[in-house]
């Protein structure tokens, strides 16, 4: 089961927030990554992400110890850490934020309903908004993609470009 989920709020705290977040994965025997939402460009960016990462960690080729940073660095199109957290990492503030809670795989074995999510959501004091998760022209722009990356493609067709960048850590790793 992978679920993605979009929120919003203020984060006062990034360690603490992060303390949070691997607790509750930790306490519900699953994966959880946390992303800043303004470089997310779809669902499908999130869900592309994962399924490389896995992937990676199954044929050994994973850069990462764990999944959640591989997930990361895919969702990222970063092939180091050190530039896909700055990227893609939570910050203090008005934020919004990007989950990917990632079960039943790996040493991943627990089960998440959504009624958890919810509850977990609300005691990061954020609130549920999956429309954070709709990057636009701006998103792309941000996350590295050029003028004439964008020319080169019709409106329907942005999503693809994110797509590459996560399938290209594959060969930049």
């Amino acid at each position: 089961m992978i679920k993605v989920v979009g929120a919003k709020g203020i984060i006062q705290d990034v360690d603490l927030f992060l303390k949070k977040v691997r607790d509750f994965a930790k306490n519900h025997d699953i994966v959880v990554q946390v992303f800043n939402a303004d470089m997310i460009y779809s669902k499908n960016h999130i869900l592309s992400a994962v399924k490389h990462a896995v992937r990676s960690h199954e044929r050994k080729t994973n850069t990462t110890n764990s999944l959640d940073m591989e997930i990361l660095l895919y969702a990222s199109g970063e092939r180091q850490l050190k530039l896909a957290i700055p990227k893609m990492g939570v910050r203090t503030g008005d934020v919004n934020i990007a989950f990917v809670f990632v079960d039943e795989v790996q040493r991943a074995s627990g089960s998440l309903s959504d009624k958890k999510v919810v509850e977990f959501i609300k005691l990061l004091n954020l609130v549920r908004d999956d429309s954070v998760l709709n990057g636009n022209v701006d998103t792309l722009k941000k996350f590295g993609i050029t003028s004439s990356e964008l020319e080169t493609v019709t409106k329907a067709k942005y999503g693809d470009l994110i797509l590459e960048k996560v399938a290209r850590v594959d060969i930049i790793k």
